[in-house]
């Protein structure tokens, strides 16, 4: 999603929400890799001009009992990562966009009861950068540039303990194939994405995927999308599949992962998306 404008766009490449033309609230619900996640954002858009998000989500990786020798539970731990968000997107001329996201991170790891190690925290602040363009006039050709993740080391309090964000630079490319056979109520878009490491690179993630969208009946739009990750490194590797319709005034998306399971349930993670536009 790196080079195209999507009601998401704040999760992914904040350029993205200057290409939208009404304002709208979305929740989400998503089983990840790491464990459960849930988010709210609420855009207003400036008739593709520019927008502007908040966003939140909750990562729950989950709850552990602590027990004794004797196998009695004397205390639990639970993990829980914070993500809050501010977001910005403008156009530039009618074939470039720009966006930036503003980001605060804590995780938190919550004693209650006996623990060794007592309750953790960490925090940090982030920010993205993006721009998307397309660079010939009379094609449906649209490209991205992201660098994610920019900030301050990951510091935990009352340590002097402190890791480097996860930073990453995306390259992605999007080609309507239809452009030129179909009406505008269809379209078909091939995409192709590079991810690497901004520290240290060289061991680069592969995205590739296609989507297709037709306009039916009453309904406003229905769109199908699938795609392919595979990289040495990438833990998440593998096929996904996505249905998405929007009627009305209401959006509705669900998306699951065929090859990867999360740590938490050992299940295909299934993400779900719920939009009012207003």
């Amino acid at each position: 999603m790196t080079a195209r404008s999507s009601s998401e766009s704040a999760f992914w490449n904040p350029a993205g929400l200057a290409g939208l033309e009404s304002s709208r609230v979305l929740l989400f619900r998503g089983d990840h890799v790491a464990g459960e996640a849930t988010g709210i954002s609420a855009l207003l858009a400036g008739a593709g001009r520019g927008s502007l998000a908040l966003s939140y989500q909750l990562l729950d990786v989950g709850t552990q009992d602590l027990r004794d020798p004797d196998g009695q539970v004397v205390g639990s731990i639970s993990v829980r990562s914070h993500l809050g968000l501010v977001s910005g997107g403008i156009s530039i001329g009618s074939r470039i966009r720009t966006g930036v996201n503003l980001k605060s991170l804590q995780y938190r790891v919550t004693c209650r009861g006996q623990c060794p190690d007592g309750s953790v925290s960490a925090t940090s602040y982030a920010t993205d950068l993006g721009i998307q363009a397309r660079p010939l006039r009379n094609q449906p050709l649209e490209l991205g540039l992201m660098v994610a993740h920019l900030g301050n080391d990951f510091q935990v309090e009352g340590s002097q303990q402190a890791d480097p964000l996860p930073t990453r630079i995306r390259l992605g490319a999007a080609y309507d194939i239809l452009d030129a056979f179909a009406e505008e109520d269809l379209g078909m878009s091939i995409m192709f994405e590079l991810e690497d490491r901004l520290r240290d690179p060289g061991q680069l993630s592969y995205l590739v995927g296609a989507e297709f969208f037709a306009e039916a009946g009453a309904i406003d739009q229905v769109s199908i999308r699938g795609g392919y990750i595979f990289g040495k490194r990438n833990q998440t590797d593998g096929a996904g599949l996505g249905f998405g319709v929007h009627y009305d005034r209401v959006e509705f998306g669900i998306a699951r992962s065929l090859a990867r399971s999360s740590l938490s349930s050992g299940d295909e993670p299934v993400h779900v998306t719920l939009g009012f536009t207003f």
